[in-house]
């Protein structure tokens, strides 16, 4: 009995160790070592998901709102042909069937020992008695045998024990032969691990690291997968207004501006923080030469840039030196609610920033209202190119710009969704169907600011804003592009 308890013991104790063994190199043997992260990162990032079965990384940061970066390589699935691989993972599937067959010999020795150590006292009377009726049978009483009968009885189930446990017994011998099996496969594979797939694997893991480099620099852009609830800032102004921040990715400028309506108003708001404006405090007010139009305006290296009142023309105001820097006309583009967005309120020109710089969402007679994307000069305001998305603007309930691709809503009402996205790297457009909660019913503004990385709103007086989700991707071979017909240049 002791021997057979203590050769469980041994197997067990072995069983522990290879487990052990495993967890800790078994990363280590396919190149992927879990435990340290990877050199190259940036500080932006704040957490990484390392390698998996897929061998990728995905970085998740920015410093509001959540940017995701997901880097594959090579091409998902390009290990799953690696003999090593297929071995590891047979192995790996061994090693759990025999973990689960040693926990149920160790939850049903378990129980034998617990009934061997309930029958260790009837064993010992037993055996003091028949000491005693050895050595003096004369003493024997009639109460005294069926004692005796009554301790035999007891000890019968041990017949049954001394069977499971022979049994187990057998089964501990299986287990050892297969532990040793696994031991020997593993030293094959460890062997077939020679310096030139170590190499490879080095080299494999320094691409990854530049790819995870590259992909810690783009924590601001990416494809938008999903919009946050709402935070809703303040209540303040009309129906209709616009509200923003300083759009430059450089700038440090935390000022809060503020345009209430959308038709003739002069009057801009400058609030010296996000806190200010949410009190409602400590603002000034510039006064503007010429009358909006719309609420498509924007801040952008210290300007503010908008449309004039009754006319395409745009204005490039200088907050600092308060006067006109700069204005021209943007070609051909409809004003005084020819093409404005689902809502109206003038909303022909929309102004916006990426992180490349300054943009202008219009229309025109000649395009036959689709929505156009033309990229401007910060400076002179000058048509840099053009893009025809072939989106009817009128459909359009707003748009914003994040990094080269325009998003377009389907409605300004509740139920709207983003339903429509153009990317001017490539020329080409997907419809989409990320949505969105509009909490007061009707939105007249509709901004992306890539330094806060948040999106403002004004939400039928109520200042708004959500976080976005950015999703990433860099692959080691150069995907395939598909041309646009509708690219124009200006």
């Amino acid at each position: 009995m002791s021997a057979a308890l203590l050769k469980l013991g041994a197997v067990l104790s072995t069983m522990v160790l290879i487990s052990n063994w495993m967890s800790q190199n078994l990363p280590a043997l396919v190149g992927l070592d879990q435990h340290t992260a990877a050199p190259g990162t940036s500080e932006k990032i704040i957490s990484v998901l390392y390698p998996g079965q897929d061998e990728g990384w995905q970085v998740y940061g920015s410093a509001q709102g959540r940017c995701v970066c997901s880097i594959k390589t090579p091409v998902p699935d390009a290990c799953a042909g690696d003999p090593r691989h297929t071995r590891l993972q047979q192995i790996s599937a061994h090693v759990l069937n025999v973990s689960e067959h040693m926990q149920l010999l160790t939850r049903r020795t378990a129980g034998d020992l617990q009934e061997l150590r309930s029958s260790e006292t009837i064993l010992d009377t037993l055996e003091k008695t028949l000491t005693s009726a050895q050595q003096n049978p004369q003493e024997l009483s009639d109460r005294s045998l069926q004692e005796l009968r009554w301790s035999v009885s007891q000890c019968r189930p041990l017949r049954v024990l001394l069977t499971r446990v022979r049994a187990d017994v057998a089964q501990l011998d299986s287990v050892r032969d297969e532990l040793q099996g696994i031991s020997v496969s593993l030293s094959l594979l460890q062997e077939r691990f020679t310096l030139q797939h170590y190499q490879q694997l080095q080299q494999r893991i320094s691409i990854l690291q530049q790819h995870l480099h590259s992909c810690s620099s783009h924590l601001g852009c990416g494809q938008l997968i999903s919009i946050s609830a709402p935070l809703t800032v303040r209540s303040s102004g009309s129906r209709f207004g616009s509200w923003m921040m300083e759009t430059s990715i450089e700038s440090s400028d935390n000022r809060v501006w503020v345009m209430d309506g959308y038709l003739k108003g002069r009057r801009v708001l400058e609030y010296p923080s996000l806190q200010d404006f949410a009190s409602g405090q400590n603002y000034i007010v510039h006064h503007l030469p010429h009358a909006w139009a719309g609420t498509g305006h924007v801040v952008f290296n210290g300007s503010l840039y908008y449309s004039k009142h009754q006319s395409s023309v745009l204005v490039r105001y200088g907050l600092a030196s308060g006067s006109v820097l700069q204005q021209r006309e943007l070609p051909d583009a409809g004003f005084n609610n020819t093409f404005p967005y689902s809502w109206g309120g003038a909303s022909d020109i929309d102004l916006m920033v990426d992180g490349s710089g300054l943009w202008a969402v219009h229309s025109s007679a000649g395009r036959g209202g689709t929505l156009l994307l033309s990229r401007l000069h910060p400076l002179s305001l000058q048509v840099l190119r053009s893009w025809d998305t072939g989106f009817p603007k009128r459909s359009a309930g707003e748009a914003f710009l994040i990094c080269g691709t325009l998003y377009i809503t389907d409605s300004h009402l509740p139920g709207a969704k983003v339903a429509f996205r153009f990317h001017t790297h490539t020329h080409t457009y997907q419809y989409t169907d990320i949505a969105f909660h509009n909490q007061y019913s009707h939105i007249s503004m509709l901004d992306y600011n890539p330094r806060t990385r948040a999106l403002y709103t004004w939400n039928n007086g109520q200042q708004v804003l959500y976080q976005l989700t950015l999703m990433h991707y860099i692959h080691t071979h150069t995907p395939l592009t598909h041309t646009h017909t509708n690219d124009t240049h200006a």
